[in-house]
């Protein structure tokens, strides 16, 4: 197990420090499932940052608006009202689960979430939402900009390879037939996207320990996760 721990500072507990942990890593490593299984081990809430970053894309995409168009988009940001209940995601009172796991939305959610006009409503919301602590938060930026107060910080990772497969296999369980060489060059563009954007790039927090998924289950992830948060507590 001492492999897998890339960092070793100190992650004790703070008296300012939030009672929430943070999940940061790439693309396709499973953080929403993962976090959803942390939350569920400790009877916490799960918010899927994601999630919200797809529902303003699919609200971009209703409304016919690109990011160049700045004051009808500025005037659908101040208007932009998410909230989730369990594994829903509500936009404007609107159940849109499903919708924004759309194509075009899969599309538009890179350049949408690399915004920092929507990134800043967001984060807003996001902090608003998690300010009372006892949430299992995952995404991008969690750690080191949304709750860098976080009592417990992972940066979640696994290979492109392992990560591209498991992605394959999922899009095969759904009836699908794709291409590994595609599902990997995909991933790998997604990566070089969220490490390269000029706002909340993705990287580990100072303070985040590092756990290298590639080799390991999902419930094996899940305990690591779970144990190694009791024993900061």
């Amino acid at each position: 197990m001492e492999r897998r721990d890339a960092a070793h500072q100190n992650e004790g507990m703070t008296a300012s420090a939030l009672p929430l942990i943070a999940i940061d890593g790439p693309s396709g490593v499973g953080k929403s499932t993962t976090t959803r299984r942390v939350a569920a081990r400790l009877g916490w809430q799960h918010l899927d940052t994601g999630a919200m970053y797809r529902a303003a894309a699919l609200a971009l995409h209703r409304a016919g608006l690109g990011l160049e168009n700045r004051e009808s988009l500025e005037d659908l940001l101040s208007g932009l009202d998410l909230a989730q209940q369990d594994r829903h995601i509500f936009l404007r009172g609107e159940d849109v689960s499903e919708a924004i796991r759309s194509q075009e939305v899969t599309r538009l959610v890179t350049p949408v979430s690399a915004d920092a006009r929507v990134r800043e409503v967001l984060v807003d919301q996001q902090r608003r939402i998690g300010a009372s602590g006892r949430w299992v938060v995952d995404g991008r930026d969690i750690g080191t900009v949304v709750f860098t107060n976080a009592c417990c910080k992972i940066f979640l990772t696994a290979s492109p390879e392992a990560r591209a497969r498991r992605r394959f296999l999922e899009l095969q369980a759904k009836g699908q037939s794709p291409v590994f060489e595609a599902v990997l060059a995909d991933l790998q563009r997604r990566d070089l996207a969220d490490r390269s954007r000029a706002v909340a790039p993705l990287c580990k927090a100072a303070d985040a320990v590092e756990l290298d998924s590639s080799d390991l289950s999902l419930e094996e992830v899940v305990d690591w996760i779970v144990a190694r948060h009791q024993a900061h507590r």
